[in-house]
């Protein structure tokens, strides 16, 4: 089995578990992949029997992997998809991070959830994105995002108008630090910190979110991810900024936005029975009683 890892940073605190996965995946005959920079952090701290292929991106692979392991948290999932991007290859989630919605399994769980990797013994949870278009190909083909599209303001003293369409009717025109546009994944990121609603991975929705809006009655609304957003901006700065994830632009005020249902999703590997219910409850505290 060809398994690639991707990571951004080297954990000292985690280099056991480092040298546990490979050993693991060595002991499987499994060819390993590592990615560039993570390779130049980990090579003096891990034993390698082989060396590792080290790849920057997917062109560099001769014959894709069967997995990704992304070992980070979600942060690290985000930049995950970017190399992965539309070829399908399912994601692994390894939590060396804080929350953790996404890379959910837990270091101590690691050796099982190779183990079932290695015997295909998971399930696919596949997970929707959106995507963005304007005229300019603001983004290339990283165009893309898993958890959100957000609009903000670049000067922190003035608010900004966005005018929203939901396939060519108009929905409404947010006063506010910006907008936020997020699938069912994104749910619990950051349009759960501005009070969106969390909904289920499988719904088939975005969720439409001010920030911080001037009109306290403007809530989140939820709408079918079969829908085409458009959204045309206004203020008095002459440049807004706009996001995919973690990756930023900066537009003119003239540049119309479109948001659709990206044209493929994304393979997360999910090992066991653990439900989006079980992660929700454990990651947030859900049922426990906050006062002991």
């Amino acid at each position: 089995m060809r398994i690639a890892f991707f990571a951004k940073q080297y954990f000292r605190n985690y280099k056991d578990n480092y040298q546990q996965m490979i050993n693991i995946l060595e002991r499987a005959n499994c060819e390993i992949f590592i990615n560039h920079d993570f390779y130049k952090l980990l090579k003096s701290k891990v034993v390698f029997k082989i060396a590792p292929m080290v790849y920057k991106n997917l062109d560099d692979f001769d014959k894709a992997p069967d997995a990704f392991f992304s070992l980070g948290g979600d942060g690290t999932i985000l930049e995950t998809i970017q190399v992965v991007k539309d070829s399908n290859i399912p994601i692994l989630g390894i939590n060396m991070g804080r929350l953790g919605f996404l890379s959910s399994v837990s270091l101590n769980e690691v050796e099982q959830a190779i183990d079932s990797v290695l015997k295909n013994n998971y399930i696919l949870d596949k997970r929707s994105l959106l995507s963005l278009h304007t005229d300019n190909d603001l983004f290339g083909d990283l165009n893309f995002a898993l958890n959100e599209f957000a609009i903000q303001k670049k000067d922190h003293l003035s608010m900004i108008v966005v005018h929203v369409y939901i396939d060519d009717q108009f929905l409404n025109s947010y006063w506010s630090d910006g907008l936020l546009i997020a699938t069912p994944t994104g749910s619990t990121a950051y349009s759960l910190s501005v009070g969106g609603p969390i909904v289920t991975p499988g719904a088939g929705n975005f969720i439409i979110s001010p920030i911080a809006p001037h009109n306290l009655t403007v809530r989140p609304i939820v709408i079918p991810d079969n829908s085409t957003i458009k959204l045309k901006i206004q203020g008095r700065s002459k440049s807004f900024l706009v996001g995919l994830d973690s990756r930023f632009e900066t537009i003119k005020a003239s540049t119309e936005l479109v948001v659709k249902k990206c044209g493929f999703s994304v393979n997360m590997i999910q090992i066991g029975s653990r439900s989006f219910f079980d992660t929700i409850r454990e990651k947030l505290n859900w049922g426990l009683d906050v006062r002991n």
